[in-house]
């Protein structure tokens, strides 16, 4: 094993080292000797020494195949088992070697295999060797009831003493069973691995949530749909195109060597585009975290491109690896945002096009970056400006406002077609072109937004209850087709956020529970109001009524 260090050891000044002493043993076939190392290693010494290399015959030992992991995991089982003191479950190899294939793509077979059997077993018995809570519970109230016993004794007071050493002994008992129980917990099975306990380890090792990846997955799959509207107001056609690629790659009939989907977001802004690639990424993976944002417009030079994989070798970061690279290494089940594509300089999309072909990228360090459990996801604003017919030349039989949708697609797809290379487009599984929010959708909107600012009022103990003249008046004028939903961000913060947050800090909402948000003589009033009875954090019927 590690036959490379042989290369250089005891080697000094005019002194020869180990594998010079070995070559005549070596081809009189005095010594038999096997050694082992990789193929980086064997590469950066063995090949350096020709003659040292010629003396062994190179045999490549290349990855076991399903049948012979399962072979090499049944024989360790009974070794684990009896070193961990655990029982294993019959369907725990099965789903070590699917689970380990699946989530953790940096390592090989039978390797990663084996350090998920191993950890599963040792956090198994970890957790059987810690005592339970109940028996330091016991132990404690036992330690009171005796020092209470001896201050009756010494005050005389025996039949009550005599109370309290009985409850002692009930105590001993219940403690005794405890006790046994715990330590006879094999017995039950509580020392047995089960696919929980897989599913926990590779939790820890991958960063993966895997506890909800299981058989309701499917299930979760098919309402896509509708989870992800419980977040994305409106874009049907979008979540409908996004939910049937993700299906399609779950379900195994995409190509494995492909990320999981690959889609360009167009549309103006404040539509919900980098809305629906965070709702994505905690559908998907558990947690908005497993969103990596990248924003295009620091790669628009071209001696910017290459910081995506990492500096060439001389240049100032290049053990640093890439910003792309690096965030996909460390989290390879996330979604990949690329924020405003047409800003970037084109030497970036040659880098992409291998990412969409092949699902992999080697950064600069020659790492081979996995991409094929990500969704990469290409944000832009191609066609924004042409979506009212204010902007059209010349005539029109349409009413100022909004353009029919087939014709924001139609401009907003021509435009990206000049913008983006067409090898790169043909990479794409789908182009999503983002619709202008209606003003029913900007309500709706509106309800989330004062369901979030009633959430952080909770936690201040007051209630939030905004009048229908006061909603009536952010839709009306919240309501941009060209800017979205961000205006009506910035009418709460200026009308309801800022009074409120002056009357908090000034000491007005000491003894209240409500706050009133009403719309009189062209401005916005904000009140306290004292309940009598306070109400369940959950008032979101309060904002839907005024929202009617």
């Amino acid at each position: 094993v590690e036959l490379h260090t042989l290369i250089g050891t005891g080697g000094a000044e005019g002194a020869m080292d180990a594998s010079n002493l070995l070559k005549p043993a070596l081809s009189r076939g005095e010594i038999q000797c096997i050694g082992a190392t990789t193929s980086k290693e064997f590469r950066q010494y063995f090949e350096k020494d020709a003659a040292l290399a010629r003396r062994f015959q190179q045999v490549r030992v290349e990855e076991p195949s399903d049948a012979d992991v399962r072979l090499i995991l049944e024989g360790l089982k009974k070794k684990y088992e009896e070193f961990h003191g655990v029982i294993y479950g019959d369907d725990v190899i099965e789903l070590i070697m699917r689970y380990s294939r699946r989530f953790i793509t940096d390592r090989y077979f039978p390797d990663k295999a084996i350090d998920v059997l191993d950890e599963a077993g040792s956090m198994k018995k970890i957790a059987a060797d810690i005592r339970p809570p109940e028996l330091a519970d016991i132990e404690s109230n036992i330690e009171q009831l005796n020092k209470e016993k001896q201050q009756l004794v010494n005050s005389q007071n025996y039949e009550r003493a005599a109370e309290v050493r009985d409850q002692v002994r009930e105590l001993r008992q219940k403690l005794d069973i405890v006790r046994n129980y715990w330590q006879t917990a094999d017995v039950n099975g509580s020392n047995v691995v089960t696919p929980n306990d897989i599913k926990k380890v590779l939790a820890i090792m991958t960063g993966i949530p895997l506890e909800n990846i299981d058989t309701s997955e499917s299930a979760k799959l098919i309402n896509m749909e509708a989870e992800l509207h419980k977040t994305v107001v409106g874009q049907n056609e979008a979540v409908s195109l996004i939910s049937s690629a993700i299906r399609r790659s779950r379900s195994g009939i995409s190509s494995v060597r492909r990320p999981l989907g690959s889609f360009i977001f167009l549309g103006p802004t404040g539509v919900g585009k980098t809305l629906l690639a965070k709702t994505l990424a905690k559908f998907l993976f558990g947690t908005e975290d497993s969103l990596i944002r990248i924003d295009m417009s620091d790669y628009m030079e071209k001696h910017n491109a290459s910081r995506l994989v990492g500096a060439p070798p001389g240049y100032v970061g290049y053990e640093e690896g890439g910003v792309l690279t690096e965030k996909v290494r460390k989290n390879p089940y996330s979604v990949v945002l690329l924020d405003e594509i047409e800003k970037a300089h084109p030497d970036v999309f040659n880098l992409l096009l291998q990412v969409l072909e092949e699902g992999e990228l080697k950064d600069s360090l020659g790492h081979s970056v996995n991409f094929r459990n990500t969704v990469i996801i290409m944000t832009s604003n191609a066609g924004a400006r042409e979506i009212t017919t204010e902007s059209r030349v010349g005539f029109s039989n349409l009413e100022a406002g909004l353009l029919e949708y087939e014709d924001i697609k139609a401009n907003a797809l021509s435009e990206l077609k000049k913008l983006l290379r067409p090898e790169l487009l043909n990479r794409i599984d789908d182009t999503v072109v983002f619709t202008a929010l209606s003003k029913e959708e900007v309500g709706a909107i509106l309800h989330m937004q004062l369901k979030e600012l009633e959430a952080r009022l909770a936690e201040q103990n007051l209630s939030l209850a905004v009048r229908p003249a006061a909603c009536g008046y952010l839709v009306d004028n919240g309501y941009d087709p060209q800017y979205g939903a961000r205006p009506m961000r910035r009418l709460i913060q200026r009308n309801i956020e800022d009074p409120l947050s002056i009357k908090l800090l000034s000491g007005e909402a000491e003894g209240k529970s409500a706050v009133i948000v009403d719309y009189k003589d062209g401005e916005f009033v904000v009140s306290f109001k004292k309940s009598p009875k306070r109400k369940s954090p959950d008032r979101t019927h309060e904002i839907e009524s005024v929202l009617v």
